[in-house]
């Protein structure tokens, strides 16, 4: 690929980096230009249905009182209930949270689900918090929530820092509250619990081995087999770790991790196992790990590799690091990884970008068969999970793939019209109220 001057690289640097509603208003624009989506649905797309935000008092364990502030937004409902994840993070905010529940309805939509989109979570670092606090302030979030989630209306599910324990905490505070004859009947009023709690076996990896799905699907139709390929990884969570499972067991060589503690490389290839074990014996971080080298932070998105795989947060690859990347694909796990001017530096180079609300929709899809699974008082079993989730992706990515190829647009873009044109389609067929 062409290098980059000097003087190039010390321009891009002062492009200042747009928030994450920012970049999702301007994919939104440029494919409702593409469609010609009627401006008056326009208009309702654009902005959200609902924004709360909820100020609450815990009790920490040392008997101090601390006032935590949690969010949900609700963006659209037109094709059935809101549904996104809760996260706990210091970045959570009301910017954030209304450009993820966009991104979830563009998500739901795009994968032929009866969503809308929303999302949220707590600011704070869960780091600092004990188990018995985080248990808590879970409970306590849920409690001041309660009125505005429902399994008909508006269902969480685990994000960044969140996890079926989280859910397990949300689903009984809010079952408590209901009348003892409605308990049972409400237990999919948050998605991605664990197996013994209403969960659906499958959906700790679901989003990860859709990441791997749509590599995979991508690879088939440009005739490359990932065996020996090599893949870097940007946060090595849930998302990061079952994507790099299944990609190991194709051949492909993992070479380099990135996490919040810091970043390590080795081009021999890096046990994905061992990894993992490793985080796990040590809260959750990399650093230290003895079968890879330190690398600066850097120098992460500039490591030789064949696929890019940004799973941790959003505006990760931006006009600043773009020009670095050595990969061919990069696979969006996470949400919002890449700004708009990152992304047109990328395409202008000629590196595929398998978008994020393709890229990683596992994760609502097997939300979406544990809210069935609930609601119709089923046990699936894991086999059955992994076909009908691998179908379900299958079918997304040829629709993408297809669109992109006949009208000679990037993916991201088709993506956005495939769903935008579900969402429009429902207003013109009902209408709008009154």
């Amino acid at each position: 690929m062409a290098t980059l001057t000097a003087e190039y690289k010390k321009s891009v640097k002062k492009v200042p980096v747009k928030g994450m509603m920012d970049n999702v208003m301007e994919q939104f624009n440029s494919a409702a230009d593409q469609i010609n989506l009627h401006p008056n649905i326009k208009k309702i797309l654009s902005i959200t249905n609902n924004e709360i935000i909820v100020n609450f008092p815990v009790k920490m364990d040392n008997g101090d009182v601390e006032i935590f502030r949690g969010y949900r937004v609700q963006h659209n409902n037109a094709l059935g209930p809101y549904k996104g994840g809760l996260r706990y993070h210091p970045t959570v905010d009301i910017d954030a949270a209304r450009a993820l529940a966009m991104w979830m309805t563009w998500k739901t939509s795009l994968a032929g689900l009866p969503y809308g989109g929303g999302k949220g979570g707590i600011q704070l670092d869960p780091s600092k918090y004990s188990q018995g606090e985080l248990e808590r302030i879970t409970r306590r979030f849920t409690f001041a929530l309660a009125d505005n989630i429902g399994p008909e209306h508006d269902i969480p599910a685990p994000d960044v820092n969140t996890n079926s324990q989280t859910m397990a905490w949300m689903a009984d505070t809010y079952m408590s509250t209901r009348p003892p004859a409605e308990r049972t009947a409400n237990q999919h009023v948050v998605t991605g619990k664990p197996d013994g709690s209403g969960g659906l076996e499958g959906r700790d990896r679901a989003t990860g081995f859709g990441v791997y799905l749509t590599i995979k699907f991508w690879a088939e139709k440009n005739n490359i087999k990932l065996n020996g390929k090599k893949y870097i990884v940007q946060g090595f969570g849930n998302v990061g770790y079952w994507a790099s499972y299944f990609l190991e067991q194709d051949g492909a060589k993992l070479v380099a991790v990135q996490d919040a503690s810091g970043s390590i490389e080795n081009q021999k290839g890096i046990s994905v196992a061992d990894l993992f074990a490793y985080t796990k014996a040590h809260k959750g971080s990399l650093l230290g790990f003895p079968n890879a080298k330190v690398l600066d932070n850097d120098d992460f998105f500039a490591t030789d590799c064949d696929i890019c795989i940004p799973a941790a947060l959003g505006n990760q690859i931006t006009a600043e690091n773009a020009y670095q990347i050595k990969a061919s694909l990069i696979a969006e796990g996470a949400n919002g990884p890449t700004n708009v001017e990152g992304e047109n530096m990328l395409l202008e180079r000629g590196i595929t970008i398998i978008p994020d609300i393709l890229c990683n929709s596992g994760g609502v899809i097997g939300s979406y068969f544990e809210w069935l699974q609930n609601r119709n008082g089923e046990l699936w079993q894991l086999d059955e999970v992994m076909v009908k989730l691998e179908k379900k992706l299958k079918e997304s990515f040829e629709n993408v793939y297809k669109y992109a190829e006949d009208k000679a647009m990037d993916m991201r873009t088709a993506a956005y019209c495939i769903a935008i044109e579900r969402i429009e389609k429902a207003y013109v067929q009902r209408g709008i109220f009154p």
